[in-house]
């Protein structure tokens, strides 16, 4: 049996009596109803991972012993950050979970002209600890122990404008280059995923201006949630650790 990841936050040390967190103990108490003397492995985002024991489980309380410090180097080498205009229903939560088990480090919402979603106020605070809880989960499933960050939302203008000395990439249906004819190697990459209807020409432009280079990943046209995992997985096989 897989012993469950669950992510603590906090100082995490061997010999260490602690109480999880409350989503933790919600998921090991009532969800997996984990009882004692069985073993979990925590993470606080530090890198690394902790072999832990249940000394008392309840539906509302899990108390652990730390056993072990684990090393486990499970982050790629490719610095990746993901801009994505947020996309509507569960497209963007699916973005979010599958981008961070494909080694994205972060992750920045933005709203652009054609950003078919609206959100403002207490439901996008929610919204975006959501989202931040969906990163946790992924790290959980997918054996990371560094946690992504979701930034809050931006303006694509702003965010295109923000100083960065990596490689900065938007995906385009016209462009002339794909990702296998991106220079090596590269270390830093930034990447730009337009909404469902696509970016509008001035944003385009703006990009172009901000030293984007347009990329093309192949005939079809793409989703957008779609193309930004396509597009991730390509550049992880090219420059990470995929493949």
């Amino acid at each position: 049996m897989r012993i469950p990841r669950i992510y603590q936050t906090g100082s995490i040390q061997v010999g260490q009596a602690l109480s999880l967190d409350e989503d933790g103990a919600n998921h090991v108490g009532r969800v997996l109803r984990m009882q004692p003397e069985q073993q979990l492995m925590l993470f606080n985002g530090n890198g690394d991972q902790y072999l832990a024991t249940i000394t008392a489980s309840g539906k509302k309380s899990v108390e652990v012993m730390i056993d072990e410090l684990q090393q486990q180097h499970s982050e790629s080498p490719l610095d990746l950050e993901l801009g994505q205009v947020i996309s509507r229903g569960d497209k963007m939560e699916f973005t979010i979970q599958k981008s961070v088990e494909l080694g994205v480090n972060t992750i920045t919402p933005l709203w652009s002209e054609r950003c078919g979603v609206k959100l403002s106020g207490d439901r996008l605070e929610k919204k975006l600890q959501q989202w931040q809880k969906i990163a946790i989960a992924a790290c959980e499933q997918s054996g990371r122990n560094v946690v992504p960050r979701v930034r809050p939302v931006m303006k694509l203008e702003e965010w295109l404008q923000e100083p960065y000395d990596g490689l900065k990439l938007n995906l385009h249906p016209r462009a002339q280059y794909s990702i296998n004819t991106l220079p090596t190697p590269v270390e830093q990459v930034r990447l730009l995923i337009g909404p469902e209807g696509g970016l509008s020409a001035t944003e385009i432009a703006t990009a172009s201006e901000q030293r984007f280079t347009d990329i093309l990943l192949g005939p079809r046209v793409l989703r957008t949630e779609t193309a930004a995992l396509t597009a991730i997985t390509a550049l992880q096989v090219r420059f990470g650790d995929l493949g």
